[in-house]
Order: structure tokens, then C-alpha cells, then sequence
């Protein structure tokens, strides 16, 4: 295959990304642009700028842009529509943001007349299978660079030596191994490698970044009132705030309280198991919140449906699957069971908890003259339920009626 003429470079500004940069660059020849998101990663960025421009890389081909919102609006925001969880478990930090980063990567391919991308995820992990996915599906004529897979810095001293011959700056910290590896955005921080790869060991708890230590979470407990409207969030005590925001502050607030900690082994799409501690306050908050609602305006049928189909629209998200036709489409049966989600949700934040414990709204369905143990002035006829009972146990005498007459046999 010819060498590429101009490559778009998912680029965070650090080490691993640099040499990606120069390799490039010597590798191919090839004109570079860099794309830096600004994705609540808590990080400086301006400090990419600087570096891209040392490697040679002109002004007007480094591209850092605020997708805070974006990714809060189009891509959070309809996943947690759906509650969703890989595995039962995982809130999907990591893998939700890849396919916004492809996006952008893809578009500013588009608008320079690149003609391939390049990401530095590695070929042992599920962000290679989530960018390149995405990238055929947004443009199926892109090519698509991994250095991981291709060069023979297979090392750490042959990163390092190679960052020193071709004059790449190494902050002090990372002559040594990295304790452990982050990847950090506006929904969660995920820490994995090194001292986390013994999963019969307890993580210490100077890998925490963003949560308390429940043991130092405050010994009151703290009231958080989320508004929701269709299924979305856009209110917090009252006061309208944009998704970015919002998440932001269930942040604050739910790391103060040490919620949103799993330390998980999951099962990786490229087959391997891998360990993980996972810190997401914010999305934790908002999912016990989402649950809340639904409780009082979801009806049982699209709510059990949406629940069982829950499992596969989150294995599609962490599998790479974002732009696929089949995750489209149960993004419409969620969507449309999203109708009447609307109203207010109180969650009690203590000790690494957050629990749902009051809410209301215009659009329940929850009708206490039905429920109530006093009179009930003719809502609800109870003799009704011998009928229904009848008819459901039917078919169980039937079953029981043939397997009684089979066995005399």
C-alpha cells in the first residue's frame, strides 16, 4: 500500500502521541494535522498547541476543539436514555467518546483532503476496533493508521530512544513506568495497567482522582434534586443548566460523597479480560435519577422492553458499534419510549450511595387511589382478579393436567 500524503492524528499533546507525530512524519513523509478534543478531560490543552507547533505541524493544521457539550448532548445523553450498563455494570465512559473523536477526526480529514487518519490506541485493546469502526462507517474510503500495530517500538526504552533522537521533550515523569495508565473525560476517569493487573489485589487508593474514599466522605448525607424532560436531565435544584454542565456538577458533587467507584474485570471485545476502576459520580447519579423517573412515567411494557434490550445497545456502544443500523434503530424504540419522561427526581448522596427517594411529576402514571390501603371509592373492583387469575392459570392446569395423565402411563 502507497504511503499516505496527509494523516489527521488524534493527538492529546503527551509522550505516546508525540512519537506517533514524528513517526509519522519519518515513516511516511507525510504532512501532518493534529485534532486535540476538549472532552472535560480536566486537562490543559493549549499546551498540545504548543508542542504540535515544535514538531513542525503549521498553525493552521492543529485543530483543538471544545466537544464538551457535544458529547454531553449527542452521545452521553441518548445513551443514558437507554440506562445503559456493559455487563451489568459499566457505564461505558471510555467507549462513548471514541465514536465523537472519529467523528471529528473523519470531518477535518474531509475538509483538509486527508486522505488517511491515525489513532494510538494499542493492538492489545477495544479503542482500535471503536475508531476504526467508526471511521468506515462515517467514511468508507478513509484509510486508517495504528502505529501500535506497525512499529518496532515495542518497548518502553524504545519509545524513550526514539523520543530522544528526534528531539521529542520528556517531562521527568515519564522517564519512569507510570503507575498505572488514565484516560479521563467529562463522564468518567479510567484507570488501568501496572499496579492494577493483579485483580486478587485491592487498588490503592492513590489511583482515586476524581471520587473521595468512602471512608472520607462526608458523615452528612446530601440532597440533589434532578429535572428531567423527555428523558434528559436539564435541570439541577431548579436551576437550568446546559448537559455539559450538568454533568460537570453531579461531578462535583457525587465525588464528594465517594459515589461512582467499580473496580471491574471485564471482557474485552478482542477477547482478553482486562481489570479497571472506573470513577463516574456524575453518570452514576444521573442513571439512579433516570431510574426514578421512569419508575412513575414509564409504562411497565416499553419499560420491560426497554430493559431487555438494554444489554445489547450497551454491547454495541463498548464494542465500537455507534453508527451501526441496528444500534440507530433501538436508539428509536428507546427514544420513543422517552415521550412522557419528564419530572423531578430527589436523590440522598451518602457514603459512596446515591438513592432515589422521592419523585414526581405531570406525567405519571402512578395513581395512589389504585394503590391506596384505604377506601379506594371504586377505582379498582378487587373481584376483577379472580377473572385475570383464572385466565393466567390456565394454561399452568393444562400443563400440569398433561403431565399428571402422562406419567400414569
Amino acid at each position: 500500500m502507497s504511503a499516505p500524503k496527509k494523516v489527521v492524528l488524534a493527538y492529546s499533546g503527551g509522550l505516546d502521541t508525540s512519537i506517533i507525530l514524528k513517526w509519522l512524519q519519518t515513516e511516511y513523509g507525510c504532512e501532518v494535522i493534529t485534532f486535540t478534543a476538549d472532552l472535560g478531560q480536566g486537562e490543559e490543552l493549549e499546551p498540545a498547541r504548543a508542542k504540535a507547533e515544535l514538531m513542525g505541524i503549521k498553525k493552521e493544521n492543529i485543530h483543538i476543539v471544545d466537544v464538551r457539550e457535544e458529547f454531553v448532548r449527542d452521545f452521553v445523553f441518548p445513551m443514558f436514555r437507554a440506562n445503559a450498563l456493559y455487563e451489568g455494570l459499566y457505564l461505558l465512559g471510555t467507549s462513548i467518546a471514541r465514536p465523537l473523536i472519529s467523528k471529528h477526526l473523519v470531518e477535518i480529514a474531509q475538509k483538509h483532503g486527508a486522505d488517511a487518519v491515525a489513532h494510538g490506541a494499542t493492538g492489545k485493546g477495544n479503542d482500535q476496533v471503536r475508531f476504526e469502526l467508526s471511521a468506515a462507517a462515517l467514511d468508507p474510503s478513509i484509510r486508517v493508521i495504528a502505529p501500535w500495530r506497525l512499529w518496532d517500538l515495542t518497548s518502553r526504552t524504545k519509545l524513550l530512544e526514539f523520543a530522544e533522537a528526534n528531539q521529542i521533550p520528556i517531562a521527568k515523569d515519564k522517564r519512569g513506568e507510570a503507575p498505572f495508565s488514565v484516560d479521563a473525560n467529562l463522564l468518567h476517569t479510567s484507570s488501568e495497567g501496572r499496579v492494577l493487573e493483579d485483580p486478587a489485589q485491592e487498588f490503592p487508593e492513590y489511583v482515586l482522582q476524581r471520587v473521595v474514599p468512602v471512608e472520607q466522605a462526608p458523615d452528612q448525607a446530601e440532597m440533589v434534586e434532578i429535572t428531567f424532560e423527555k428523558g434528559d436531565a436539564v435541570a439541577i435544584n431548579g436551576e437550568r443548566m446546559s448537559p455539559a454542565t450538568i454533568l460537570a456538577k453531579l461531578n462535583e458533587i457525587g465525588g464528594k460523597h465517594g459515589v461512582g467507584v467499580l473496580d471491574l474485570v471485564e471482557n474485552r471485545f478482542v477477547g482478553m479480560k482486562s481489570r479497571g476502576v472506573y470513577e463516574t459520580p456524575g453518570g452514576t447519579i444521573l442513571l439512579e435519577a433516570h431510574r426514578g423517573i421512569e419508575q412513575i412515567t414509564l409504562d411497565a411494557g416499553a419499560g420491560h422492553l426497554k430493559d431487555s434490550i438494554m444489554p445489547r445497545y450497551a454491547e454495541l456502544i463498548y464494542n465500537g458499534f455507534w453508527y451501526s443500523p441496528e444500534r440507530e434503530a433501538l436508539q428509536a424504540l428507546i427514544d420513543k419510549t422517552q415521550e412522557h419522561v419528564t419530572g423531578t427526581v430527589r436523590v440522598k448522596l451518602y457514603k459512596g450511595k446515591a438513592s432515589t427517594v422521592a419523585r414526581w411529576s405531570d406525567h405519571s402514571l402512578y395513581s395512589e387511589k389504585h394503590v391506596t390501603f384505604e377506601e379506594d371509592a371504586g377505582a379498582y373492583d378487587q373481584k376483577d382478579a379472580a377473572g385475570f387469575i383464572r385466565l393466567n392459570a390456565l394454561r399452568l392446569r393444562l400443563i400440569a393436567t398433561r403431565n399428571a395423565r402422562v406419567e400414569k402411563k
